[in-house]
C-alpha cells in the first residue's frame, strides 16, 4: 500500500543529500597546506603584485562556521545544480538566504560527525543517489554541462554524495534510538490524518492492518526530522557562526585568486 503524496513528510534527511556541496579540489590540492580563513569583519589586503599583475575577485565568504567558510560558490553550486528549489513567487534574496541557512546547518552536522569519525557507505547506495540527481536533468549532456559549469566531475559529485550518506547514517545512529512510534500513535494517525486525506481524494480507506507499516515509517521520519531540528539548534547555539549575507560588499571577506 502506497500512502497518498499529501501524507508523505518532506524528508529533511533526503534534503541532506541535495544540499551542502562544498567546493571540490583535485586530490593533490587537498593535501597542500590550507591557509587560515579570513577573520570575519577584518579588511583583506590585496595580494602583492610585484610583476604588475591584476587581481580579480573570484569568490566571497557568505558565512563562517567555527572558522570554516561557506563561499558564494558553494551557494551558487547548490542552486545551479537544481539541488534546492525556490517556492512559487519566492523573492530570490529570501531563497538564497534560506539555502545559506541550510548550508550552515549542514556544516554544523559535518563538524559534529567529524569529531566521532564515520564509516564507508555501500557503493550501490552512492550510485542510486547520483542517479536520482542525474534524473533531474533533461538528458546526460545537460547533466554534464551543469557539473562542468560548477567545476565538478561525476567523481566529485560521488564524493559529496558519499559524505552526505555518511551523515545520514550518523544521524540515524545517534538520533534514531530517541524516536519511538507506538501502536496508539499509529491508530490516532490512521483515524484522523490518514482517513481524512483518503476521503478528500475520493479513495477507499483501506484497513489499518494494510497501512500500519507505512504509517509507522511516516511517523518515524516526521519525529526523526523533529529530533534532527532540535539537535541542529543545539549545535548552532554552541558554535561560532557569523553570517555576512546581505551586508555591504566591503564588510564581506573576499577570497581572491591571482590572475596573470
Amino acid at each position: 500500500m502506497i500512502l497518498p503524496s499529501s501524507l508523505l513528510v518532506p524528508g529533511a534527511l533526503l534534503c541532506l543529500l541535495l544540499l551542502a556541496m562544498p567546493a571540490v579540489l583535485p586530490a593533490a590540492a587537498t593535501q597542500a597546506a590550507k591557509p587560515n580563513p579570513p577573520k570575519p569583519g577584518t579588511p583583506i589586503p590585496r595580494p602583492a603584485s610585484p610583476g604588475g599583475e591584476n587581481v580579480e575577485l573570484k569568490d566571497r565568504v557568505l558565512a563562517v562556521v567555527d572558522e570554516d567558510p561557506i563561499l558564494q560558490s558553494d551557494l551558487d553550486r547548490v542552486i545551479e545544480l537544481g539541488l534546492a528549489q525556490s517556492a512559487p513567487q519566492e523573492d530570490p534574496a529570501v531563497f538564497q538566504r534560506r539555502v545559506l541557512d541550510q548550508l550552515i546547518e549542514e556544516r554544523l552536522r559535518f563538524h559534529e560527525m567529524d569529531r566521532f569519525g564515520f564509516e564507508e557507505v555501500p557503493v550501490e547506495d552512492v550510485d542510486a543517489h547520483v542517479a536520482e540527481i542525474r534524473s533531474r536533468f533533461k538528458d546526460e549532456a545537460a547533466f554534464q554541462k551543469a557539473l562542468r559549469d560548477q567545476g565538478m566531475a561525476v567523481k566529485d559529485l560521488r564524493r559529496v554524495v558519499a559524505r552526505q550518506l555518511m551523515v545520514l547514517a550518523y544521524v540515524d545512529e545517534q538520533l534514531g534510538p530517541r524516536v519511538f512510534v507506538g501502536l496508539e500513535d499509529i491508530t490516532n494517525y490512521y483515524k484522523t490524518t490518514f482517513t481524512a486525506a483518503m476521503k478528500k481524494q475520493g479513495e477507499t480507506v483501506p484497513p489499518l492492518d494494510d497501512v500500519r507499516d507505512d504509517i509507522r515509517k511516516v511517523l518515524r521520519e516526521e519525529r526523526l526530522n523533529e529530533a534532527l531540528g532540535k539537535w541542529t539548534e543545539e549545535l548552532r547555539n554552541k558554535a561560532d557562526v557569523q553570517v555576512f549575507f546581505g551586508k555591504p560588499q566591503a564588510a564581506m571577506p573576499p577570497v581572491v585568486k591571482r590572475i596573470p
